[in-house]
């Protein structure tokens, strides 16, 4: 059964990463490529200095340090452990599929970290700023599941490794954001 689910994953990779043109390439790589959501970012701390004050910022930007280190670092754990081959590094695959960019990446692929990041960014900001703006957590997701479909698009990542990444990174995401809430309890912030 393991197989079969594996065999899936990967016709679902092939399917998918087919889907992809030269007219959205460009795109892709960009929404993949890790620097693309400063913006974002920029203005996602806007908005919690605005609503939080200096101070609960300062202790946010702390729990959101601590979030990308947990979900990156619980991912290479992962990626080593399980030591499942991206698809450009299968040999069944590789030769069949669109590597849209010139480096493949590591050699693991199970589960991606700018699945888990990214997801974990949406959850906890969707969450955190939800009271300030009405979809502001509907918007991340969106962002997010743009970020994970790039990783598939580009041919870095199976379908699982995105959906694993995805759950993962939203469980961090909500878990800091309860240690975020407890933190500012605890000290009166």
């Amino acid at each position: 059964m393991f197989q079969e689910l594996l065999q899936l994953d990967k016709d679902f990779f092939l399917y998918l990463n087919g889907l992809g043109t030269p007219q959205w390439d460009n795109f892709f790589q960009f929404i993949s490529h890790k620097l693309s959501a400063i913006p974002l970012y920029l203005f996602l701390l806007i908005l919690t200095y605005r609503k939080f004050g200096l101070k609960r910022t300062l202790v946010l930007l702390v729990s959101v340090a601590l979030l990308i280190t947990v979900t990156d670092q619980f991912s290479n754990f992962f990626k080593y452990g399980v030591a499942r081959l991206r698809p450009c590094h299968d040999s069944e695959i590789a030769p069949i599929m669109r590597l849209v960019k010139s480096y493949c990446g590591g050699q693991y692929g199970y589960f991606s970290a700018h699945a888990a990041n990214s997801f974990a960014i949406a959850v906890f900001f969707g969450s955190v700023l939800q009271s300030s703006i009405k979809y502001i957590a509907v918007c991340l997701v969106i962002w997010a599941a743009l970020v994970a479909y790039s990783r598939i698009y580009i041919g870095v990542h199976f379908p699982l490794d995105i959906i694993t990444g995805a759950l993962l990174g939203s469980l961090f995401g909500w878990l800091f954001v309860k240690l975020f809430i407890f933190s500012l309890r605890k000290f009166s912030l």
